[in-house]
């Protein structure tokens, strides 16, 4: 079945539809990853957007039921230059191309990902329809151009949890000892992460975006946690000024939209990157160490560190590629955060003892 994927500035490629038949709208990023694509696809954090992997070969390793950080896909939509017909692993449970069609989601094959790659790279991430629908080109160029984009948008609401909930995780058939209790705020949270916390000593009650500073203080934990996520962190005005409140009062820690979340709840401002960090392989410094991490990264936006005022936080991470901020830290209080994504679910694993950094600073109530 033919397909097309129309910009909003008039480029349009064509490809060949392996996914649900179907019409949808996003923001239109590339991925640099090489494998995980299960994980990227289920990944809340894509809300609202058309992912393109760069990687040609996407599906040889088939799907599984445990590989997944939600329960369905979460992309608008997925495009890819080859999707293999054969998948060849032995956890395998089901091909790329069946799970897609089961969970309705709109895939594409055959476009030319390098071209659109450079593209994006060139221009930024832009708005885009990607359709097995309507083939007119004129007409789907004036659908991506009217658009919402993420600008301003709450996409949160969407994908966080409804009601508070315990993680319960068994590790070798029984459930690890808790050390401190955490309330893990679900912006979109990764199933990976309330997993590291446990694995770590936590007790974790994962609580929706819009809970409320009062309604976390009354559940006495040792600590907050706050998630990844979809979208522009400056949508969620509600998120920002709960978080404030609870500066000082909790330590915290944060990833990713969760780390914009805490630099715009002490003063700070967030921008859009022109394209975005999006893949498993992102050189960080950690200023400190001088040491350098692999990471995966999903974000379109950043934290200008020098816009916190009263020259209260530090930047404690850079990024190698464009230099933007990867972490901040309170000087005094018990809070730090970073921008990529420390559980890297499916990898890599060089930021795993961030989690120990947080329990330690539970431990300690000073700044890590």
């Amino acid at each position: 079945m033919r397909a097309l994927l129309a910009l909003e500035d008039g480029t349009v490629f064509q490809g060949e539809s392996f996914g649900a038949p179907g019409e949808v709208a996003g923001e239109v990023i590339f991925n640099t990853s090489m494998t995980g694509y299960q994980e990227i696809l289920t990944d809340p954090s894509y809300r609202g957007q058309i992912v393109v992997m760069t990687y040609p070969l996407i599906g040889n390793y088939g799907v599984n039921r445990l590989d997944v950080e939600s329960a369905k896909p979460q992309v608008e939509g997925f495009v890819v230059r080859y999707s293999s017909p054969i998948a060849s692993n032995w956890r395998q449970e089901e091909t790329l191309e069946e799970w897609l069609k089961a969970h309705q989601t709109v895939a594409v094959q055959g476009v030319d990902t390098r071209a659109l790659t450079t593209l994006l790279r060139q221009k930024g991430a832009l708005k885009g329809i990607l359709s097995t629908i309507d083939l007119d080109e004129g007409r789907l160029v004036e659908k991506a151009r009217s658009s919402p984009g993420l600008i301003g948008r709450d996409l949160v609401k969407e994908v966080t949890c409804a009601e508070p909930h315990a993680w319960v995780e068994k590790v070798g058939g029984a459930e690890p000892s808790a050390l401190f209790r955490v309330a893990a705020i679900d912006c979109g949270m990764k199933g990976n992460i309330p997993r590291m916390l446990t694995q770590a000593g936590c007790q974790v009650t994962v609580v929706p975006a819009t809970v409320t500073a009062q309604e976390i203080l009354r559940m006495r934990p040792d600590g907050l946690f706050l998630s990844n996520g979809p979208g522009d962190p400056e949508g969620l005005p509600y998120l920002v000024s709960t978080v404030r409140s609870l500066i000082g009062q909790l330590p915290i820690f944060g990833i990713c939209l969760g780390h914009q979340i805490l630099g715009l709840a002490l003063g700070g401002k967030t921008y859009k990157l022109k394209f975005g960090h999006h893949g498993a392989n992102h050189p960080v410094l950690e200023v400190r160490t001088g040491r350098v991490q692999i990471t995966a990264q999903n974000h379109g936006f950043s934290v200008d560190p020098q816009s916190i005022p009263g020259n209260q936080a530090e930047m404690t991470h850079l990024n190698l590629n464009d230099k933007t901020c990867e972490g901040i830290r309170h000087r005094e209080l018990p809070v730090f955060s970073v921008q990529y994504h420390p559980e890297a679910s499916p990898g890599p694993h060089d930021s795993h003892h961030l989690f120990q950094r947080f329990v330690k600073m539970m431990e300690t109530g000073k700044s890590p």
